[in-house]
């Protein structure tokens, strides 16, 4: 229930303008006090489950302790623990730290409404980097569109992530491994028993993510541990294949896990290991992983097929039946490959067993520009075709789906940049590119962000994606393979433009497959 104390909280948050609201909610841990941020009232940091450290370091989550007094959520609780990433696309806004497990929630000011539809978000960053703090991730616009929006940590690297024989036998058939999924099935969980108290309805719930935020969108729409926790999906960047790499059995993880231990000088699979590996500091448990190290890295492996909560890949989950049968939406951007440099022939790299249909489908006019090349290989390969494929399987079992192509670019980037990269259309998304891109906004971009955001909102409304002063956007089907596009036109939805390029990338990866 809402209830409104006497005497105002004065409390401090976005701004040394920002003045505590006055109103307070009763979760089901104890009452928590929002402060005022615009026409939305925020509430941050709220515990959702016990911290995950010591003899809780690689266990499920833990329901969080209860607490007496009202709780003042004007500040965001840590972020998990990682090496800030200098180059993110959302940089984090605290400190991290191994207790992390807090979750954020905006609703729209005033009276408390009832039965608003929730949308909770999962951030990317490559399961090794991330947060919830990031200015960009605010959800003030969310819930000043009518929306109760939710926000959470989970554990990244070998924190969220991480196998061992001893840990194995420890967890006695439970869900064990990938924790960073449990994580966000308990947030899941906390936002269906508490969410109605904010004005949200628990049976109305979109859960959306980018990147390792999409892939996780897969994760808990294929896993039966999050079945009925969310009623839509939106998948953002989150590929539709194996995108981080063959998804490796639960035998291969603790190959991985045992080999990591040994070289931290933790040997055997009993009770004194598990213990061992608990007492290691966290600095040494990161050993220099993120963003920058991810892909080099042979001693980590997130989303492994531990049985429980992964149990096959995302196009074979779907392909089998695991999916929910919801509404969803899926995208990426128009030049959401990562290529970090080099000649042609670097670019050309990951087809070069095929170098010469290569060049004639992604350069037919031979400017030979690396860079474009490089990009749009990657992002077919990584992003674009990976997201069709598994579209074309969710399509195909008659489910209500929506796929999409962000392309706008900001006015002061279109002659710099080859496209929309990864990760640039979530200022538009959250309609904060003032936040993102400062006085160099204009105001065409305020406009695409807004556009963008109306899609988003009303797909969590109501199913279906629309906008006001935006084109109607049909559900996807394989015989007509239309997209949604996001360009500086404005959103229509047409043939898919880059066709030809995905289905040369589909046959190579076909050919590829065992």
């Amino acid at each position: 229930m809402r209830i409104f104390p006497a005497i105002a909280l004065a409390l401090t948050i976005a701004s040394p303008a920002a003045a505590a609201d006055q109103s307070a909610v009763e979760t089901r841990s104890g009452a928590v006090e929002g402060v005022a941020e615009g026409e939305s009232t925020a509430y941050r940091g709220i515990p959702y489950a016990l911290p995950p450290v010591g003899d809780l370091r690689w266990r499920a989550p833990q329901p969080a302790e209860p607490w007496q007094k009202l709780r003042v959520a004007d500040s965001f609780g840590p972020d998990c623990m990682q090496i800030p990433y200098k180059a993110d696309a959302a940089p984090l806004g605290v400190k991290p730290s191994e207790d992390c497990l807090y979750l954020n929630v905006w609703t729209p000011a005033g009276p408390l409404r009832r039965k608003l539809p929730v949308m909770v978000w999962i951030y990317g960053g490559g399961f090794v980097n991330g947060g919830s703090s990031p200015p960009v991730y605010s959800g003030r616009a969310f819930a000043e569109s009518g929306v109760v929006f939710v926000s959470f940590n989970y554990r990244l690297g070998r924190f969220g992530f991480f196998a061992h024989p001893a840990l194995s036998r420890e967890a006695a058939g439970a869900p064990t491994g990938n924790y960073a999924i449990l994580d966000q099935i308990a947030a899941l969980k906390w936002v269906q028993d508490n969410i109605a108290a904010f004005g949200g309805d628990p049976g109305n719930v979109t859960i959306f993510g980018e990147s390792a935020g999409g892939m996780s969108v897969h994760a808990l729409t294929t896993t039966p541990l999050a079945k009925g926790l969310f009623h839509k999906a939106i998948s953002m960047s989150g590929g539709g294949r194996d995108l981080m790499g063959p998804l490796r059995t639960a035998a291969e993880a603790e190959a991985i896990g045992t080999g990591f231990a040994q070289a931290k000088g933790v040997e055997g699979d009993d009770a004194a290991a598990a213990a061992a590996l608990r007492a290691l500091p966290a600095d040494s448990v990161m050993s220099g992983l993120n963003l920058m190290s991810l892909f080099g890295a042979k001693d980590f492996t997130p989303l492994y097929a531990d049985g429980r909560i992964i149990q096959r890949s995302v196009d074979a989950a779907y392909a089998t039946g695991d999916g929910a049968a919801i509404p969803m939406m899926i995208g990426a951007n128009d030049a959401d490959g990562f290529f970090f440099g080099g000649g042609i022939d670097q670019a050309y790299a990951p087809l070069a067993a095929v170098r010469a249909d290569a060049e004639q489908v992604y350069d037919p006019a031979g400017g030979k520009d690396a860079m474009r090349v490089g990009v749009a290989v990657s992002a077919d390969m990584m992003f674009l075709e990976p997201a069709r494929h598994v579209a074309r399987i969710i399509a195909a079992r008659g489910q209500s789906l929506f796929t999409y192509r962000f392309g706008y670019v900001p006015e002061y980037l279109r002659a710099k940049v080859p496209g929309a990269f990864h990760a640039s259309e979530l200022p538009f998304i959250f309609d904060t590119v003032d936040v993102r891109h400062g006085t160099a906004t204009a105001p065409a971009d305020r406009t695409a962000a807004r556009l963008a955001h109306d899609y988003w909102v009303n797909f969590a409304k109501n199913g279906v994606p629309s906008a006001n002063g935006g084109g109607a956007w049909s559900p996807y089907t394989a015989a007509t393979d239309s997209v949604m596009i996001f360009d500086a036109t404005g959103a229509h939805e047409a043939p898919d433009p880059i066709r030809t390029r995905l289905d040369f990338v589909e046959r190579v990866v076909t050919a590829k497959a065992p």
